[in-house]
């Protein structure tokens, strides 16, 4: 995870242009959805409005495009130009769903340009590809655009095939995997608040969050490489627990959820979940007040950043927590549904 340290320090080498973190960084710029090299001669975006990612295949997942001045993905030396082609061919027209005849008319062997892919970009050309036009969808639910235009903008002619498409962004690529490697479930559930994605086991929860949250590719794919898993669509018992508990929580009647969850995060940052997880409902505590509880008293922003890390919204109710002047403070599902949130639990205390 890139630290608050680390990200005024990579603003400061984009302000200047430093060539010297070539590769060390990408900055995705949110208003205008492109993602850049630390040289990029494009005009500077505000810190606000910059998101910071180690890895180009990390910004890809986030949804961002390709800067066309900076060409981020084709740097000179560092891809070939069977790369720097196939790239510009999606750029060309981002929601063409590739065919091998496609390969063909473009005199490249389909399995070239998938094991340099790879070898570049940590996913295939293909699995590039669908996430470049998938990322037009979540481009559009993230600006609040109807989810009938978001679907028929990319060829989907039915809800259900929406979020079919949705739940294979976020499938692992078919690799042979052995009894001992480990299969997670994703469903689609609607709520109040609108559409989120939950994620689980046999055993326990790993991820819930709103569908358009920004970053959500990454959150799962690093959660993915994290526990070595292959993430499909289906159902699994916490899964059926947590819909069933939203619902609920969501009519006023259930305060505090049941439903397992795997916490997966260093020591530090599940001390901090445990105790966000002790805060009654319809209250409020501050970043400071929640970092003297654990003892911490001046590491309230290392709290604050371990509350965004948690991956499982309103379970985990990291909207609870406020700025100490009663500001609401961020919320990675946006500070409207964090004030609903708010409301919500307040009116039926």
């Amino acid at each position: 995870m890139i630290t608050e340290v680390q990200k005024q320090e990579f603003y400061q080498a984009l302000l200047d242009k430093d060539s010297h973190y070539e590769g060390v960084f990408f900055v995705g710029v949110q208003t205008t959805g492109v993602f850049c090299r630390p040289t990029c001669p494009a005009r500077k975006p505000k810190f606000e409005n910059c998101e910071f990612y180690k890895t180009a295949g990390e910004a890809l997942l986030a949804s961002f495009r390709p800067c066309m001045r900076c060409r981020p993905l084709s740097h000179p030396n560092q891809v070939s130009d069977l790369v720097s082609t196939l790239v510009d061919a999606v750029e060309a027209d981002p929601s063409k769903r590739w065919k091998d005849s496609d390969f063909e008319e473009l005199s490249v062997d389909a399995s070239t340009a998938r094991r340099q892919f790879k070898k570049r970009f940590g996913m295939t050309f293909v699995e590039y590809a669908h996430a470049r036009r998938m990322g037009l969808a979540f481009k559009q639910i993230r600006a609040r655009d109807a989810v009938i235009d978001a679907q028929l903008n990319t060829w989907y002619e039915s809800s259900s095939g929406f979020r079919d498409a949705f739940s294979k962004i976020i499938e692992a690529a078919p690799i042979k995997f052995s009894q001992h490697n480990k299969i997670l479930k994703a469903s689609w559930l609607d709520t109040k608040l609108g559409p989120m994605i939950a994620i689980a086991d046999e055993t326990g929860l790993y991820l819930l969050e709103f569908v358009d949250r920004r970053g959500l590719e990454r959150e799962v794919e690093r959660l993915r490489l994290r526990i070595k898993a292959a993430i499909i669509p289906g159902t699994t018992d916490p899964i059926k627990s947590i819909a069933l508990e939203l619902e609920s929580y969501f009519e006023g009647k259930l305060k505090e959820f049941k439903t397992p969850l795997n916490l997966l995060g260093s020591y530090f940052q599940r001390l901090v979940w445990e105790e966000l997880m002790s805060i009654p409902y319809g209250t409020t505590r501050s970043y400071m007040a929640q970092a003297t509880s654990i003892g911490k008293n001046k590491a309230y922003r290392a709290v604050a950043n371990a509350n965004g890390a948690n991956g499982l919204a309103i379970a985990m109710p990291c909207h609870r927590i406020i700025n100490s002047n009663g500001d609401l403070g961020g919320y990675g599902g946006g500070i409207t549904r964090k004030k609903w949130l708010l409301e919500h639990e307040a009116s039926h205390v």
